[in-house]
């Protein structure tokens, strides 16, 4: 139980990164992308109200979010947003990717949900798809 419980620590940290990381996306993405931003932000705060509850669950107590996240790289503009957006989504889909590695029954049912829709994301953020999205091997 102890490695689905660090798996969905992680997914937990990650989507307090995504909630955090929309903020940006959202404050800088053109407003034609502005209503896709605001309900990737609300997905996001949703499955980190789910995480939290499922880490209870688990017997843990769940990861925080912090006060602020450094970027994974400089954003500016629009396009960098949109850059950004993706980044989050791919990040996402790779923590509920170890979720669904490592747990069984309803916890991984829904880890392999929430990693198709941040695939989903990463693909119209991104304008294209990658082959095992959420999959990338870890070292």
């Amino acid at each position: 139980m102890s490695a689905v419980l660090d798996a969905a620590q992680a997914a937990l940290a990650a989507e307090h990164a995504a909630v955090y990381g929309y903020g940006v996306v959202g404050g800088l993405v053109g407003r034609s992308r502005q209503a896709e931003a605001r309900q990737a932000y609300d997905a996001h705060r949703a499955r980190r109200d789910v995480l939290g509850r499922t880490v209870r669950d688990l017997g843990g107590v769940p990861v925080t979010s912090a006060a602020g996240y450094a970027l994974p790289f400089p954003v500016a503009d629009a396009a960098a947003a949109l850059r950004l957006a993706a980044y989050l989504e791919e990040r996402v889909a790779g923590a509920y990717g170890d979720v669904v590695r490592s747990a069984i029954g309803d916890i991984r049912r829904d880890a392999a949900g929430a990693m198709r829709e941040a695939a989903v994301r990463a693909v119209r953020w991104r304008g294209g798809s990658v082959a095992f999205p959420g999959l990338a091997e870890r070292s």
